[in-house]
């Protein structure tokens, strides 16, 4: 066990020991002004968080390359923005973790909500359990690895980037997908407009090789998925095409 300030429940500067905010004693805002106010460069690169309690926006906007271990579930938009931080949930998040994430990686022990990883236009977001429904929305360059299934409409409107969803997909999966790449070993409910099941070429399997292998996933092989993407039947308007709109 760290030993914590009586009055803050925060870790002293230790150089290389973890700093440790335990949120049943001091305030989520305390929490992210310390990461947001750590420099880069600084000797603090690991910290941890204590009690959680589904608290919202939960290490959001970190934009230097620490770890942050947090030691439960939390609500909405965790780790939204982060640039170049690894953040480990240790439980599950509520909707929009990894929001808008532009680098690093965010990994999640149990289950997520609705759209993680919307809009994420870089970095890693690796969900060991379920994804709930709009898992990757509007992504714009993030990599996401689901270990289990992925609800309804996931992949809206995805324009570039990778979703790898090692269970089972659910309806509309990839409606309106511009040219981000769907990977999915389970069952597809079914797809949305303009997606398509697509030849794995070997730059695919590489390339979804590498995810699996940065996502510390080694008891699947890149050969059991199918590979979904857009019809590209949806980039211009036509009039033969018009109930697709």
């Amino acid at each position: 066990m760290h030993t914590t300030n009586s009055a803050l429940a925060v870790s002293p500067d230790l150089g290389s020991e973890p700093r440790v905010f335990d949120l049943a004693v001091t305030t989520l805002r305390e929490l992210n002004q310390a990461l947001h106010d750590n420099e880069r460069g600084s000797n603090h690169t690991a910290w941890e968080v204590l009690n959680p309690k589904g608290g919202h926006a939960v290490a959001a906007g970190v934009d230097t390359p620490i770890n942050v271990d947090i030691r439960g579930s939390v609500g909405y938009y965790c780790g939204g923005m982060n640039q170049e931080a690894t953040i480990t949930v240790h439980g599950s998040v509520g909707p929009g973790c990894g929001e808008n994430m532009m680098s690093g990686e965010i990994i999640v022990k149990g289950n997520a909500s609705q759209y993680a990883g919307a809009t994420g236009r870089g970095g890693l977001l690796v969900i060991e359990g379920d994804a709930s429904s709009r898992c990757g929305i509007s992504m714009k360059g993030i990599d996401i690895v689901v270990r289990g299934n992925v609800g309804h409409m996931s992949a809206f409107m995805a324009q570039s980037g990778h979703l790898v969803v090692l269970g089972d997909a659910g309806d509309a999966l990839g409606d309106s997908i511009y040219e981000a790449k769907l990977f999915v070993r389970g069952k597809v409910k079914s797809l949305g407009a303009d997606c398509i099941a697509k030849e794995m070429r070997p730059e695919h399997i590489a390339k979804l090789q590498e995810l699996l292998d940065r996502a510390g996933i080694k008891d699947a092989k890149p050969e059991e998925f199918t590979r979904y993407g857009s019809a590209r039947k949806l980039y211009n308007f036509n009039i033969d095409n018009a109930a697709a709109y």
